[in-house]
């Protein structure tokens, strides 16, 4: 598997932690016509460093960015396995998803409301199955894993790389109990 979906390292944090099993997305400006697709069951979490992400979360102010790596290389610690998707297009719904993920709720307005102007607002809901790597896959950067946009093809993954579930079966399918009952 060589995929990688860019995401904020905080939140990918969150997801290594088991704290959010929840991918909300509305595309970036790469994602053409069509707009964003979970198009992959499998994936790769490229965590990504944008500044502003602190105040867009629901993380106290003081929280720290993690420091890039001198190296100039990247680091990937998690895979994630889409186990259903929801188109969501009501803004009701989707702000009863706040327990299940650390964005502000103006983060979640906005992004549901990026293709308002289109008439189509709305988000794409993954829930996702997340694995720790046995050990990290590090990498040099590369123009290539720029841009605004979620996928990107990454180095394959070292056959002796294995992975395990960041929390439990038995937690993982209450929680996709309580997603499912607040998205009906």
């Amino acid at each position: 598997m060589n995929v990688g979906f860019k995401e904020w390292t905080l939140v990918c944090d969150a997801l290594g932690r088991g704290e959010q099993s929840i991918i909300i997305r509305k595309g970036g400006i790469a994602e053409g016509r069509a707009g964003f697709r979970f198009q992959h069951e499998e994936f790769l979490l490229f965590p990504t460093l944008f500044h502003e992400q602190v105040a867009k979360l629901k993380l106290p102010a003081d929280t720290a960015l993690p420091a890039m790596r001198a190296d100039g290389q990247h680091e990937i610690r998690y895979r994630a396995r889409v186990e259903w998707t929801r188109d969501v297009s009501d803004l009701a719904v989707v702000q009863r998803l706040a327990p299940f993920h650390c964005w502000q709720d103006a983060e979640i307005e906005k992004r549901f409301r990026y293709e308002e102007e289109k008439g189509k607002p709305g988000v794409s809901v993954a829930f996702v199955r997340v694995e720790k790597l046995s050990a990290p896959s590090i990498f040099p950067d590369s123009p290539k894993y720029g841009g605004c946009r979620s996928w990107i093809q990454l180095p394959e993954l070292p056959d002796e790389i294995q992975a395990v579930p960041v929390i439990d079966e038995a937690a993982h399918r209450a929680l996709e109990r309580e997603v499912l009952s607040n998205l009906s």
